[in-house]
């Protein structure tokens, strides 16, 4: 199926164009759309380092998103008037370089990233609840912009056998000072372990395996009653 994606903005000049079309086979999904897309030359260098959404059928949706040709498609680049937050779940190896240069801004003195590697196990395996754990990494990036004035926040975390040495979770966060960017990313990585619907299960070499206690879920309530 032959598909019309709307450009704005930055993306727009870049391409030259309002919009792209994309060739994808039957029940491909949005993770499918923009790795076409990044094969575009005009799009090859700025989509790796920029936080974009897709919206579909003009609602935000996820990476596994099924995609249909009658589908009303649109990239959309960070707004403006608020600081870029990206937050996305995958099964595919993580890149910190990658976010670390989304979240560059000419306002950024500093930008903290911080990888959550598996170490002492053959590997993790991480399971999520994918549909409410993107939107909670969400809200708790935008929780950390605000609270800590940051320029731009974002994390990955990984889905799927994760093995050692491999980051399962990145978090990234840009500020004008290292001291805002420190506490915002500390803060970030805590409640993305506190209260994104997570898990992993670790594996050792012999392949035995088991799941790690965690905390319960917290309930309701205010930034502060969550720290």
């Amino acid at each position: 199926m032959i598909l019309r994606i709307r450009l704005f903005a930055m993306l727009r000049e870049r391409a030259g164009r309002d919009s792209v079309e994309v060739e994808l086979p039957a029940g491909a999904t949005v993770a499918d759309a923009l790795r076409e897309l990044a094969l575009d030359p005009a799009l090859a260098e700025t989509l790796p380092r920029l936080p974009v959404r897709m919206a579909v059928n003009l609602e935000y949706v996820g990476v596994e998103t099924e995609l249909r040709a009658d589908d009303e498609l649109a990239l959309i680049p960070p707004i403006s008037g608020g600081a870029a937050v990206y937050a996305r779940v995958s099964e595919e190896p993580l890149s910190p370089d990658s976010l670390s240069r989304g979240v560059g801004h000419p306002e950024a003195g500093a930008i903290v990233c911080f990888q959550g590697v598996t170490r002492e196990v053959a590997r993790l395996d991480y399971e999520a609840y994918r549909e409410m754990a993107e939107p909670r990494m969400s809200q708790i990036l935008r929780d950390c912009v605000e609270r800590h004035g940051l320029i731009a926040a974002a994390a990955e975390h990984r889905v799927g056998p994760v093995p050692i040495g491999e980051p399962g979770v990145v978090v990234v966060v840009s500020a004008a000072h290292r001291g805002e960017a420190f506490a915002g990313a500390r803060e970030a990585i805590d409640r993305i372990k506190a209260e994104a619907p997570i898990w992993k299960r670790e594996v050792s070499g012999s392949g035995e395996s088991q799941w790690v206690e965690g905390e319960p879920a917290p309930v309701a309530g205010s930034v502060e009653d969550r720290l």
